[in-house]
């Protein structure tokens, strides 16, 4: 019996949301099970757990070392979504496991997410919307708003996400789009008529910085006082990627001094934010709650395309978009995949 895992978050972060899709794919398939993992007073998989599932199906839980002790029978985490920085890829290659994320369903909403930060921010919508609830007009206004052709967009990072984003922003009418990703395809971006460049010509030259790029070693902290110090002073920074990207301690500085127009923020250091975050205290900042993507199409797509990849080893096969490749030549994955083959006979 193939056995798939649901973690426990999904029945309080997304309850309601996933459900529905994941029974359209899983229920009724011979051979195989579905049930929740046990919860856990802390956010992280136990080896316990994980050793009775053939596949887990991840939202936000934390998968370690320590996690992955003893494991045998795992052969594929599908991730709900396309970030991974809560999972240690070098022990799920090592155990033999597959990582696998849903590129195909959040790229569209998270562009558009994207997208409403940024006509939020040029509009001035935060304080609108405060001067209307205050009783007060249009002459209390402390700025006016822009329009964006002839406006230069910038990503940090040219992947999926900001390929996308740049695709939807074309037709606006920007005058340039700007990227900086050493590892971007020249002629993926160059099909969107997107520059690639370094990365302080996107912070200088761009009057809307968005940054697209995963958590990892390099990128923590890569976007701090001297990245935004080379922003025009009119210019706005949008992160809906991951928080500790961005050093919020300097962006915060940097807003409150207004050195920067303003930012539009989706994700933050510390989820969900703290009371004495000073980025609460700014009227030239447009939060939300890591849920601006959170539409009811990404809610079905992401599942839909996760249960592909689980049904994929259930058939002895490869899943799509998997984030350790190397995982797929290892003789441990490819032994796992070999006996579900013959299981499907």
């Amino acid at each position: 019996m193939f056995k798939v895992g649901i973690t426990p978050d999904f029945y309080t972060d997304a309850r309601g949301r996933f459900e529905t899709a994941m029974a359209s794919k899983l229920e009724g398939v011979d051979g195989l099970t579905v049930r929740p993992m046990a919860e856990r007073p802390a956010p992280v998989a136990a080896a316990e757990d994980v050793a009775q599932f053939d596949a887990i199906l991840a939202l936000g839980m934390r998968f370690t070392r320590e996690s992955l002790r003893g494991c045998e029978r795992l052969a594929v985490i599908a991730r709900w979504g396309v970030g991974y920085d809560m999972i240690d890829v070098p022990a799920l290659t090592e155990a033999g496991v597959a990582l696998a994320i849903t590129p195909q369903a959040v790229k569209r909403p998270v562009a558009e997410a994207i997208l409403t930060l940024i006509f939020a921010l040029a509009k001035n919508l935060r304080e609108q919307d405060r001067l209307v609830r205050e009783g007060k007009w249009r002459g209390h206004l402390s700025r006016m708003g822009h329009d964006l052709p002839g406006k230069t967009l910038g990503s940090v990072g040219c992947g999926n996400i900001a390929r996308e984003m740049f695709r939807l922003a074309r037709p606006l009418g920007f005058g340039r789009l700007l990227a900086y990703d050493p590892f971007a395809a020249p002629d993926e971006a160059a099909a969107l008529a997107v520059e690639l460049t370094d990365l302080e010509t996107v912070f200088r030259e761009s009057d809307f910085v968005t940054v697209n790029v995963p958590l990892n070693h390099s990128t923590r902290g890569m976007i701090g006082a001297r990245e935004i110090g080379w922003m025009k002073p009119a210019a706005f920074l949008i992160n809906t990627a991951r928080g500790p990207i961005v050093r919020e301690d300097e962006l915060a500085a940097a807003l409150r001094a207004g050195r920067i127009a303003g930012a539009g923020l989706d994700v933050f250091a510390v989820e969900p934010v703290t009371r004495d975050n000073p980025l609460l205290a700014l009227d030239n900042v447009v939060l939300a709650p890591h849920a601006l993507a959170w539409t009811n199409e990404l809610a079905r797509d992401n599942t839909l395309e996760a249960c592909d990849h689980i049904l994929a080893v259930f058939r002895g096969e490869a899943p799509a978009s998997v984030v350790n490749r190397e995982v797929l030549s290892s003789p441990s994955f490819q032994s796992k995949l070999a006996n579900w083959r013959k299981e499907r006979g």
